[in-house]
């Protein structure tokens, strides 16, 4: 396995390190502590992952375009390691929302050139490159995670230690910069006279993501999950348990899931993803604890194994950069949009309401994108 993508993933890591210390806290934050709504959570969700999503299309193009890969990164890194120690400072549903949308940008600057690179130095083992990337990433979710539930064990869940673990970010992020401004090798490659208006066969390859995007349209943001065990009498300080879950059982899955694709292909893994994630919104219609854990592990199998086949999938392109950005801004406005909406509807007419009709339509479109594109001539 190159160098390089071995020190990608160790930026990751630690990037991932500092996330997980925020996203397991963020939608208690805003719903208790700043005594917000969930269709103000849901507004938050939106924003962020439309921002996240969203500019990836202009960073993909210009490092296509260009050649410009690791400045990319190094900005993209950097503005999300300042943005998450920040948010300890929020009074408002307002601002947290602002400092996510700028932590997400960084992610958006960062992500398709960074794929473009584990693509270049994966060579033809997309799968187990991508698969080894995203070991190391959740590995990085796990420590933090582990790291997040001993401050709350011993600390408390107070307000002010809530806070004061948004600050503690600053250190993992720092750590993350450090590697990749000094340790990653940015790809030595001139300028390519790239077209924004792709060729069929890269058309072909979003298209068939449809109803993948249709998919994320109605599929629970990991905070409403949170909420829902919430809602359902977990106390505070074992909300992270629940993401170790998550965590724990991509941890173990990832490397697996690269090998599967390289096998198999990527769209019929990506296919058995979109059940896992139908499955994870169906085990909350029990209204038990046990269900919220299975539907974090279920959660757990649907996020490693569409992620890395998805961009495994995106990797036979030839404009990569610039189709991993169209691929996250379709992200961006189908996960953005039925955020909002889910967060609108669980406020309005209930929980109940809301995870049935995305039961329902998470169901619908998996099988959808299955019969399209696991039974097609180009079924890999």
């Amino acid at each position: 396995m190159n160098k390089n993508v071995i020190y990608l993933g160790l930026v990751s890591f630690f990037t991932d390190f500092a996330t997980a210390l925020i996203n397991p806290l963020l939608p208690i934050f805003i719903v208790v502590y700043l005594n917000e709504g969930v269709d103000k959570l849901g507004f938050v969700v939106a924003l962020s992952t439309f921002f996240s999503y969203a500019l990836r299309v202009v960073s993909g193009y210009i490092s296509d375009r260009y050649g410009i890969h690791k400045p990319l990164l190094v900005a993209g890194y950097g503005l999300s390691a300042v943005s998450k120690p920040l948010l300890g400072f929020s009074q408002s549903y307002k601002s947290v929302a602002i400092l996510r949308s700028l932590e997400r940008i960084g992610k958006a600057i960062r992500t398709a050139p960074k794929d473009s690179m584990l693509a270049f130095y994966g060579e033809k083992k997309m799968g187990r490159t991508f698969g080894l990337h995203q070991t190391l990433d959740i590995a990085g979710e796990f420590g933090g995670t582990v790291a997040l539930f001993l401050v709350l064990l011993y600390l408390g869940t107070a307000e002010k230690t809530v806070r004061e673990v948004f600050f503690f970010t600053a250190i993992p992020g720092a750590i993350a910069l450090f590697i990749l401004i000094f340790f990653v090798e940015d790809i030595k490659k001139g300028p390519k006279k790239v077209s924004f208006f792709l060729e069929r066969d890269d058309l072909n390859i979003i298209a068939k993501l449809f109803f993948y995007f249709l998919f994320l349209f109605f599929f629970f943001n990991e905070a409403f999950f949170t909420v829902a065990a919430k809602n359902r009498g977990i106390d505070t300080l074992y909300i992270p348990i629940l993401f170790l879950l998550s965590t724990f059982t991509q941890t173990l899955t990832s490397y697996l899931s690269g090998v599967l694709i390289d096998r198999y292909g990527a769209q019929k893994i990506l296919a058995l993803s979109l059940f896992f994630g139908t499955a994870a919104q169906g085990v909350l219609l029990i209204e038990q604890k046990w269900a919220v854990a299975a539907a974090f592990i279920l959660f757990g199998l649907f996020n490693v194994f569409s992620l890395n086949s998805a961009r495994s999938y995106i990797a036979r392109g030839k404009s990569r950069g610039t189709l991993y950005g169209l691929f996250y801004a379709a992200m961006a406005l189908f996960g953005a949009a039925g955020a909002y909406i889910i967060g609108l509807l669980w406020q309005k007419i209930g929980e109940g309401f809301t995870v049935k009709l995305s039961f329902a339509f998470t169901f619908l479109a998996a099988t959808l994108f299955c019969i399209r594109s696991c039974f097609g001539s180009d079924s890999k």
